[in-house]
């Protein structure tokens, strides 16, 4: 098995035991109605699940003789920069609020994941973060009945 192969594998039986142990833990939640604080865990590890088994599903169909290309290198500053964004997103959630931390934790990972060769687009990224960032929070909080750490904004939001 080239090395290619056993790696997709290696990630795809990752993902899909990751997917069924949130899965198994996302049963033990009390459910009270169809849409309720597990139908987000629900789908999620649905969604893990899926992906585990497409990266199985699309490991099978790699060649054996494919050699690995010695060019194939990860962009390890990247991973590190999301990682370093990811644990900032955590840690300032609940004091500054999910509304602005979310638009900024958007707003920095769009600059982050622009390649290279590409302009990075300053307003359009501040404008599609702020957008989604009011959207996922008036659905959390008026369409699902669901309320989301509004940190800085409380005098506002309540």
């Amino acid at each position: 098995m080239s090395n290619i192969r056993t790696r997709e594998f290696a990630v795809g039986i990752v993902f899909l035991l990751i997917g069924l142990g949130y899965l198994y833990m996302t049963s033990q939640l009390p459910r009270k109605q169809f849409i309720d604080a597990a139908f987000v865990p629900y789908v999620l590890a649905i969604t893990m699940c899926l992906l585990g088994g497409f990266q199985l599903w699309d490991a099978s169909k790699v060649g054996t003789d494919a050699p690995a290309k010695a060019d194939d290198k990860a962009d390890y500053r990247t991973v590190v920069k999301t990682l370093g964004l990811i644990i900032a997103y955590a840690a300032l959630l609940e004091p500054l609020g999910f509304p602005v931390i979310t638009a900024i934790y958007l707003f920095a990972q769009f600059i982050v994941l622009t390649p290279n060769d590409h302009q990075v687009s300053l307003p359009k990224y501040a404008l599609i973060a702020v957008l989604t960032s009011a959207i996922v929070y008036a659905t959390f909080r008026y369409a699902f009945d669901m309320l989301l750490p509004v940190g800085v904004l409380s005098a506002f939001l309540n």
